[in-house]
Formats: C-alpha cells, sequence, structure tokens
C-alpha cells in the first residue's frame, strides 16, 4: 500500500514559500488569472486613439497590475505590511479600475474582478462582505453607459461578485488549515511535555524513598562513629545495598524512557522518505499490533527500521523503498516477524564485508533471538534489508515474506552508512540523502 507521504515537496496551504520552487508555483497562480486582461490588452493593441492616450492607457494597466501582483504575493508569503499601506493600495486598485473602465470602455471592466480577489484576500470578512457587493455595483453603474454591453452587462459582474467571495471561503479555509497546524503542534509539545513529567514522576517514585533512607542511615552511621564502628558498619552496607538498587532502578527506567518504539520510527521513516522526495509503500501490518513480539524485539525491529531507511536515504539514490512486515514459520515451527526494507537504487557493492551499522543491527538482534538478512532487492535492481525476530504466543502460519535473492544462501552487503545513531528516534535523526554512483 502506499504511503500516504508521497508528494513531492508540495506547496502546503496557508503557509509562506519556503524554496524557490514553492514561490514560483504561487507566482503562477496568481499570473494565471491575467489572461483576463486580453480585452485591455487588446483595445490598447488595436490601435485607433492619439499616442498620449494609448500612452496613458499602458501605465494605468501597468500600474494596476503591478500593484496587484505585489499586494497579493507579499500577502500570500506572509510578509508583514502595514495595514494603512495594503488598505491604501486596494483602493488605488479600485480607483484605477473604475477611471480606466470609464475612460477606455466596456473591456476594461473585467479590472473590477482583480480588485474584488485583491479585497477579499488582504482584507477581514467584515470589509470583504460591503466592499465586494460595492465594487459590483459600481461595475454594473459604469456598464451601463456603454449601450452595446447592458443586455449581457452580467457577464461581467457575476464574475466579479462570485471570484470575491470565492476567494473569501479559500481564505477562511486557509484559516482554517493553520489553526489546525498550529493545534497539532500544541499536541505535540503537550505529548512531549507530559512525556517528561511521566519520566519526571517515575524518576522521583524510584529515589525519593532511596534518598530518604540513604540519608537516614547516613546521619546514623555518624552518630554510631567512633564509638561504635561495627553498628556503623553495618549501616554503611545498607546504604551501599540501597543505593545500588537504586541505580538499577534508574538504569531501567532511563532505558524504558529511551526504547525506540516501531509506530514512532515508521512515522519518523515517512516524514524522511517524504523529504527525500522518494515514494514509501507502507505495508497496512506495520501500524498494527503485534501479539506475542515482546518489547526487546519491537526495539530491534525499530532500530533496524531506523538503519534501514538511513541507508536508503544516504546511499541508494533510489526513487522507491518498500516497507513490509510479514509472519513466517522456521523449519523448527517458530514463528517470528520479519521486517522487509527494500528500495530501487544502486543495490549492494560488490565489497563483501559488515561496516558499523549493520554490525550494530546484528548485536542488537542477537540478545532477542532474531537474525539480519540483506542482499540484492528480488526485483534485480536495488538493495533488500530483512530483519528477523521471534513471537512468543502461537498463530496460524502467516503469507511468507518475499524472497530476496534466487540464491540459497543470502549475500551478506557492507553496511551503506556507518555507526547506528542512537538516542530518542525522530524524523530529525535521518540525515540528508547523497546519490553515489551506481555498481553495475
Amino acid at each position: 500500500m502506499r504511503g500516504p507521504d508521497t508528494d513531492d515537496n508540495p506547496v502546503t496551504i496557508g503557509t509562506a514559500p519556503r524554496t524557490r520552487r514553492q514561490a514560483l508555483v504561487k507566482a503562477v497562480w496568481i499570473v494565471i488569472w491575467f489572461a483576463y486582461l486580453t480585452g485591455p490588452v487588446g483595445n490598447l493593441a488595436e490601435g485607433g486613439m492619439s499616442p498620449a492616450r494609448e500612452a496613458l492607457g499602458w501605465s494605468g494597466l501597468l500600474t494596476f497590475v503591478g500593484v496587484y501582483f505585489v499586494l497579493v504575493f507579499r500577502h500570500m508569503a506572509r510578509r508583514q505590511v502595514p495595514a494603512g499601506v495594503i488598505r491604501g493600495a486596494v483602493v488605488l486598485l479600485a480607483a484605477l479600475a473604475g477611471l480606466l473602465a470609464w475612460t477606455y470602455g466596456p473591456s476594461w471592466l473585467v479590472l473590477f474582478t482583480f480588485v474584488c480577489v485583491a479585497v477579499a484576500v488582504t482584507q477581514s470578512f467584515r470589509t470583504s462582505r460591503w466592499a465586494i457587493p460595492a465594487l459590483t455595483a459600481t461595475l454594473v453603474l459604469i456598464g451601463l453607459r456603454y449601450a452595446d454591453v447592458r443586455i449581457y452587462l452580467f457577464a461581467y459582474a457575476l464574475p466579479c461578485l462570485l471570484s470575491g467571495f470565492a476567494m473569501v471561503g479559500v481564505q477562511h479555509l486557509i484559516r482554517t488549515a493553520q489553526e489546525l497546524r498550529a493545534a497539532r503542534q500544541e499536541v505535540a509539545r503537550l505529548a512531549a511535555n507530559e512525556e517528561r513529567l511521566r519520566l519526571a514522576r517515575d524518576l522521583h517514585d524510584l529515589l525519593g524513598h532511596s534518598l530518604s533512607l540513604i540519608t537516614l542511615k547516613s546521619e546514623l552511621a555518624g552518630r554510631m562513629l567512633p564509638a561504635r564502628p561495627e553498628d556503623a558498619a553495618r549501616q554503611i552496607a545498607d546504604i551501599e545495598q540501597v543505593s545500588r538498587q537504586a541505580l538499577v532502578d534508574v538504569r531501567e527506567a532511563v532505558t524504558g524512557y529511551r526504547r525506540p518504539r516501531l509506530a514512532v520510527e515508521l512515522a519518523g521513516a515517512r516524514a524522511a522518505l517524504r523529504t527525500a522526495a522518494i515514494t514509501a509503500d507502507i505495508d497496512p501490518a506495520l501500524e498494527r499490533e503485534h501479539p506475542g513480539l515482546a518489547a526487546d524485539g519491537e526495539s530491534a525491529l525499530a532500530w533496524a527500521l531506523r538503519e534501514a531507511v538511513t541507508n536508503v536515504l544516504r546511499h541508494s539514490g533510489a526513487h522507491r523503498c518498500e516497507l513490509l512486515l510479514s509472519e513466517e514459520w522456521a523449519a523448527d515451527e517458530r514463528r517470528s516477524l520479519c521486517l522487509t526494507v527494500l528500495d530501487d537504487g544502486a543495490g549492494p557493492p560488490r565489497a563483501q564485508h559488515d561496516g558499523n551499522g549493520l554490525s550494530g543491527l546484528r548485536e542488537r538482534l542477537g540478545p532477542v533471538g532474531g537474525r539480519l538478512e540483506t542482499g540484492p532487492a528480488p526485483h534485480g535492481r536495488g538493495f533488500a534489508l530483512r530483519a528477523y525476530v521471534p513471537l512468543g504466543a502461537a498463530a496460524a502460519p502467516g503469507a511468507p515474506a518475499p524472497a530476496l535473492d534466487s540464491s540459497p544462501e543470502p549475500v551478506t552487503g557492507p553496511d551503506r552508512d556507518g555507526a547506528v545513531e542512537h538516542g530518542p528516534p525522530s524524523p530529525g535523526a535521518y540525515p540528508a540523502p547523497r546519490h553515489p554512483t551506481r555498481t553495475a
């Protein structure tokens, strides 16, 4: 199944352009509406007017287009512009539209459509709801002085009115999208704070009693010295035992806190592959719970997923990556969970040795009874990594995972990235992609 994050550097609605490409896309969406200006341009190009009148017409039209473009684009780019300057620019556009339409003919009435769009984009709904009908009424009043367009004046007025209120709806959608993004960021921040509070509570519960006991016994041992050294030695021995147990409890708590989860690593892999413009085909089984999968086994699979995706980003030069999860039965009827990561990139180099990253994965999979296999992808192009961990509870055999290669023994490829990264998993844990020369 194709994952949801397969878009290539999208221009997100309601956000300022972050790259030149996004700025160009937004500019094209603005410029494309200038096709409606064929009427005024044709009116000036066909001639039949004095040079001074024609020069004034071109000057007015170019001024109108420049002010409109700068006004709308700077607003879409979220540039800080004083509200008075924006209102002045809108009034200037309305004045130019009325003056040019009154002076040069009915083909210039289309300028009011651009003014309505500018009002909807830059002003609040409280202003737009009366300004757009007022501009439409002004268009109709100016159009009535031209007898040849009175019968189809609605062809000018209706697009003007509808375009203005359509942009009002778009602006409402943009504000809603911004509020949703802000709410999602706030939820993520609150979740992180809650996790910090949970760790703080766990450490308090673990250390509060132990530290109090250590303090009490230390004071007691101090009072026993030097008169009762044997009793003081027993208290000190108790202090040592309590402190060692407290150290073990803290280590267990921190280890559980830092243990990577498969769901968290999957979210990070999606974001990293999307950023690198690599299409992600994600098996729905990766998003489900798996009875019988121990916490240590899930942690090992999460590290394997991070290492595999890191290899794809750094060294594969791939355009597509498949993430699969399936159950397999071994010859001794033991059930295992298999994580398979396939890409269509450069494939394994000819050198047959493990680097630090894959060696580290083998060391992580070994204590949980798992194993690692690497080699060419089954479709003949690319690299494949398969990580196995045993499952506890018995169940019906699942569908077998796709074979890595037709050879009886897996071909072990070198590590394509280096040491396994440590720390809490996140999308930022993945590196920027590098694309070396592919091997034959």
